[in-house]
């Protein structure tokens, strides 16, 4: 498959994005750029996003960017550090950008922001399998 084919066929069998509404808008070979709008069922009983929203969407772009190289890759180490509040109508952007990848591992960093402002900052490790993806 192409690397940009495949993150869209993730999202296509990820329930969950799917839930969060996430839309990819960026992606090619080691890169990745997906975002969402923040929903009320997504608030905590502060009423602001909890922050395992902008976790999954940091988590999502970071797995589609991490399997634009064709192997199956999963992580096996992550995290997030928040930096500002966010509120429902948001809308956030994750972009993954792969910073090494070897044989085995890649090493990922995400920033998720709210237009220009770098809200929350997303670290990861992935293992990369020998399965390639298929169309």
């Amino acid at each position: 498959m192409k690397p940009e084919q495949i993150p869209h066929k993730m999202l296509s069998q990820d329930a969950y994005s799917t839930w969060l509404g996430i839309e990819i808008l960026e992606c090619e070979l080691g890169r990745c750029k997906v975002g969402m709008t923040i929903r009320r069922e997504m608030l905590n009983s502060m009423n602001k996003a909890h922050g395992g929203i902008s976790y999954s969407l940091a988590d999502t772009a970071f797995g589609f960017a991490a399997n634009t190289h064709g192997k199956f890759a999963v992580s096996i180490e992550t995290s997030i550090n928040h930096i500002e509040a966010l509120n429902e109508g948001d809308y956030l952007t994750a972009e993954s950008v792969i910073e090494k990848v070897n044989n085995k591992l890649g090493f990922n960093i995400i920033e998720v922001k709210r237009g220009d402002e770098l809200v929350a900052l997303f670290k990861g490790v992935v293992y990369r399998t020998q399965k390639d993806w298929e169309e």
